[in-house]
């Protein structure tokens, strides 16, 4: 039974570790590729703001389809849908630009339903006992991926000058995502358990005393940072560099060091070490960003990079494990993992959009790189909000650990 469980728990990081590398391959480039076809910030804040509504119905709206039939199949589709988005981008080239909002709609869609079904599975194949492993591990890929994936491509961007290389680039990714459909049919069928709740996530967070309330605003505040990070980074360096190649380096070496800081956290991080980790992961991630304060280039930015990776899982793997364990608290949480689930993704929109609209309104009224630069270390500090609002919980949890 453990050995099946352990093939299981394989194959589940293999889809997503095959997931990571389309969507870093070509997703890396993506923005730029936009960008080089018109140069605003708001167009590309609204390409993430498009995916994010996306992302949250896809989210509510799948649950149902996910706790009541095959959460298998959604899983499949999440994966097929993000290749039809590269399709598209394929067949409108330089027209893409022109349809911001459907292509953001679709992307958003894909990554739905493929994070909905990742993250009930993963729910179910892990436990408190080895959630930080798992993560770490997961962490491990994701950093991998991110070595391989963004210089491969920015070397064939290169070399095949613009154009024809970012078309290459989305085939490949396109590629990979039907390896992980194919992959994805080795995983076992997952039983459907009761009917779908859809006022749980906000009953949830009415309820008097429930702990999804301070992990909602620790959610929220995550998703601040996760919003504009998500695309602003990649962009200032290659406005800073002026060349695919330079991102595809800055990727691989941001990477290399976040496989060794996921590799140290999976394997010494535990439940008693959360709250500190967290706490120092957050200043230390608003510290790194002060560099770019005196000079926007590729090396301050390098330096910020490298910072994020080293101090990011610090604050990362504290924030997922404690909001999956809540939801295997009991066996009457347990049962509501798709709802609760559900209501993680919903918190993270809200927060991602929130900073997204920030965003947009500050550069809408001024754009220089000074703005943009204490834009990034405001946003940059809300690690330390979901510290504030979750330590609590991290004690207690901190606690109950030392007694077992």
């Amino acid at each position: 039974m453990k050995d099946s469980a352990h093939k299981q728990e394989v194959l589940l990081l293999a889809v997503n570790g095959l997931c990571s590398l389309a969507s870093v391959l070509a997703g890396t480039f993506l923005n730029v590729y936009l960008w080089k076809n018109q140069q605003n910030f708001a167009m590309i804040g609204w390409f993430t703001v498009a995916q994010q509504i996306a992302v949250g119905l896809s989210f509510w709206l799948g649950g149902k389809w996910v706790k009541e039939h095959n959460k298998m199949n959604a899983l499949r589709l999440g994966l097929a849908v993000s290749g039809l988005f590269y399709l598209l981008v394929l067949w409108l080239g330089n027209r893409a630009v022109h349809y911001i909002w459907p292509l953001g709609l679709v992307l958003g869609i894909a990554i739905g339903l493929f994070w909905l079904a990742y993250n009930i599975v993963y729910f179910e194949i892990t436990d408190a006992g080895n959630r930080d492993f798992f993560n770490g591990w997961m962490g491990l890929l994701g950093s991998f991926t991110g070595i391989l994936g963004p210089w491969v491509s920015g070397w064939i961007i290169s070399a095949l000058h613009g154009e024809r290389g970012y078309r290459l680039v989305f085939l490949l990714s396109l590629s990979i995502y039907g390896i992980a459909v194919v992959l994805s049919f080795f995983l076992k069928k997952r039983k459907s358990e009761g009917a779908y709740l859809w006022m749980e996530p906000w009953r949830e967070l009415h309820r008097k005393g429930s702990a999804w309330r301070p992990a909602a605003a620790a959610l929220v505040f995550q998703g601040l940072r996760e919003g504009v990070f998500s695309f602003l980074i990649g962009l200032l360096v290659y406005i800073a560099a002026k060349q695919e190649s330079k991102l595809g380096q800055f990727a691989l070496i941001t990477s290399a060091v976040a496989l060794v800081s996921y590799w140290a956290a999976g394997k010494w991080f535990t439940p008693k070490l959360r709250s500190g980790g967290m706490l120092v992961g957050g200043i230390l991630l608003v510290a790194v960003i002060t560099p770019l304060l005196w000079n926007v280039s590729y090396g301050t930015l390098l330096i910020m990079g490298i910072g994020t990776s080293l101090f990011l899982p610090l604050y990362m793997l504290p924030m997922t494990s404690s909001v999956f364990d809540l939801m295997g608290e009991s066996k009457e949480s347990a049962g509501k993992r798709v709802e609760l689930v559900v209501l993680r993704e919903l918190c993270l929109m809200c927060g991602r959009m929130l900073g997204v609209f920030v965003f947009i309104a500050v550069l809408s009224v001024n754009d220089s790189p000074r703005v943009i630069t204490w834009l990034m270390l405001l946003l940059g500090a809300a690690p330390l909000g979901s510290w504030i609002t979750l330590h609590h919980l991290l004690k207690r949890k901190a606690d109950a650990s030392l007694l077992q």
